[in-house]
């Protein structure tokens, strides 16, 4: 799962790849966001986010893209 978090008033959000499931992610926000505390994440390679759930602007979550190779078009 592809994680993009935008902060208010900063120009670059951030971006993190995780293993939990959107539902996972959605109950981590909305508890964040209920309780006034912080957002805490944790990606694919164990890197930990904190973000204070006031700060959050949006949370955009998609799925993990394929990696494409070469210049062809696709078919």
């Amino acid at each position: 799962m592809d994680i993009v978090i935008g902060i208010q008033h900063t120009s670059r959000d951030i971006s993190l790849e995780s293993e939990e499931t959107p539902e996972e992610i959605t109950q981590k926000v909305t508890q964040a966001l209920a309780a006034g505390g912080v957002l805490t994440l944790t990606d694919a390679k164990g890197r930990t986010v904190i973000v204070p759930s006031e700060k959050i602007a949006y949370i955009d979550l998609s799925p993990v893209a394929g990696r494409r190779v070469g210049f062809g078009s696709p078919a």
